[in-house]
């Protein structure tokens, strides 16, 4: 675990990249902005990005289906839509699996 917690919210995370840089909480958070940015535009472009050993961030793509409205039980359209998906690398998985 990052930090001992169960979930981490960003500001944990700037702390922690923080200290292990050695660097300041400003610097950390500018960093971590820049590589959620760009693995957001690089998505919204319709491309994928692959981190050797830890993962590949990619865009899904979802098929237009009939649904159901829970309240009224009448069928209604749902759109097709891109979703973004995760798939973990084997050193991530290897880790999560200690």
């Amino acid at each position: 675990m990052l930090l001992g917690e169960l979930i981490v919210n960003k500001n944990e995370l700037v702390e922690a990249v923080a200290s292990k840089i050695d660097g300041t909480k400003a610097d950390a958070s500018r960093a971590i902005d820049a590589v959620f940015d760009s693995i957001s535009g690089e998505l919204a472009s319709g491309g994928e990005v692959r981190l050797v050993n830890f993962g590949t961030f990619l865009v899904a793509n979802r098929k237009a289906t009939t649904g159901r409205n829970p309240r009224t039980g009448e069928p209604i359209k749902i759109a097709a839509s891109k979703s973004p998906k995760f798939r973990a690398g084997k050193i991530l998985k290897e880790a999560v699996n200690k």
